[in-house]
């Protein structure tokens, strides 16, 4: 807790000072009788200034966990045993979370008094927020010192980005050997119907399909396909970002891999994350909801980490990804570790697939000829990377976040429909 002095104490010790001084020059007692009232209020402000103490304050919100642009109700609960004449509170709020309405607010407390002040918090931005911090401020008597202090009631909130809905998803090349909703084209044990053929022994009776049987003369019986599922690994590149103002690749980027890890887990897919940068951090697949949980956790974390210590890395570890997974890149491409990275990942075998995060919207164009022309060639070496990638049978596909997620998707869904058509 500090004291600071008003401007309102300068003033007054200034006319008290020079009215007794002109008194004592001049010789006039009237000066000294108009000096008089400022040199009371001095006397008796300083004389009973007092100490405002918060007995107890606590901080409470109605849920830990938003989505972005949702509200979250909040309340200071504050109790006092002295009156406080006028204390002035300001939430003091990280960035990515707003106030609707007046973030400043004014209040009395009486002796005792109980005191609830609610708050509307809206999240702006996906991350991990502590918050319960304010600045407390209390006027003396006549208002020439000011008691500032802080009250420290943290609490957690966690905004999870806000996932865009996707009707349809990439398959991969390859399914595993558990449940879940993907029909391959082997036949065995499952509910999806794929042919009849003769019966023979070892079938199962429950199999037999009695109404071929019946119109065939002998058993037939039916063959079904599995349902299985597949293994996702969603790659998120954090060597580098283009950034302008509040918005960058990076949000752009986490936005899609909460909107594909949550869509796929409902297929009852396992999915995975690999956050690679400067520092590297992977879950292993797996599904359910506490998977989903893990990765969104892990996604509030994500954060561009420089570092120097580990500039040559550009491998992704073997432990950290399955075999035959499908691998969807999320990256803007700037780094060239990720790019061999993602290169490593294709001569390993992996389904890849490379949702390219354009920064070019965020490098807006020069305003001379040289601007313009350095924009040109670096538009032109993008695209020669993609074509490396192309010619390595990885789809690329460009995403700025002004066109559905979905629609890049189905980009990469025609590419891998042409490409089949073209080896076949």
């Amino acid at each position: 807790m500090t004291r600071t002095a008003t401007p309102k104490l300068g003033a007054y010790t200034a006319l008290a000072g020079v009215g007794l001084l002109a008194a004592l020059v001049v010789g006039r007692p009237e000066l000294a009788a108009l000096a008089a009232p400022f040199a009371l209020v001095l006397v008796v402000g300083l004389s009973f200034a007092s100490d405002p103490r918060i007995q107890r304050a606590a901080f409470e919100l109605d849920r830990e966990r938003a989505l972005e642009d949702e509200t979250v109700e909040a309340a200071l609960i504050l109790r006092t045993e002295e009156p406080i004449g006028r204390l002035e509170l300001l939430l003091d709020l990280p960035d990515g979370l707003n106030v609707d309405g007046a973030n400043a607010q004014i209040v009395r407390l009486d002796w005792r008094q109980r005191r609830e002040l609610d708050f509307t918090l809206r999240c702006a931005r996906w991350g991990g927020y502590v918050v319960g911090d304010f600045v407390l401020r209390s006027p003396e008597v006549f208002g020439l010192l000011v008691r500032e202090w802080r009250l420290e009631l943290g609490q957690p909130l966690r905004v999870y980005p806000r996932g865009e809905a996707l009707q349809r998803l990439l398959r991969p090349l390859e399914t595993q050997a558990f449940a879940g909703n993907q029909v391959p084209r082997a036949r065995g044990e499952g509910v999806e119907f794929a042919d009849l053929r003769p019966f023979v022994p070892g079938d199962r009776v429950r199999r037999i399909n009695w109404r071929a049987t019946a119109r065939r003369g002998e058993p037939w019986v039916t063959e079904t396909h599995p349902e299985r599922n597949s293994d996702v690994v969603i790659f998120l590149d954090t060597f580098l970002e283009a950034r302008q103002r509040d918005e960058g690749t990076l949000d752009l980027a986490v936005n899609a891999a909460a909107s594909l890890a949550t869509h796929y887990l409902r297929e009852k897919d396992r999915v995975g994350l690999v956050a690679f940068g400067g520092v590297i951090n992977w879950l292993h697949v797996s599904s359910g909801v506490i998977q989903l949980y893990r990765i969104l956790d892990s996604l509030l974390d994500t954060e561009i980490f420089l570092t120097y210590a580990w500039k040559d890395i550009d491998l992704v570890p073997v432990r950290a990804l399955p075999p035959e997974a499908l691998v969807i890149a999320l990256s803007p491409l700037l780094d060239e570790r990720a790019v061999r990275t993602l290169l490593d990942l294709r001569a390993r075998g992996f389904d890849l697939t490379v949702v390219e995060i354009s920064p070019v919207p965020f490098a807006p164009p020069g305003r001379d000829e040289l601007d313009k022309l350095a924009r040109r060639l670096w538009l032109l070496r993008r695209e020669a990377l993609r074509s490396r990638y192309l010619r390595l049978g990885v789809p690329v596909v460009e995403w700025d976040g002004d066109v559905s997620l979905q629609s890049a998707l189905e980009e990469v869904r025609r590419f891998k429909r042409h490409a089949r058509v073209v080896r076949a």
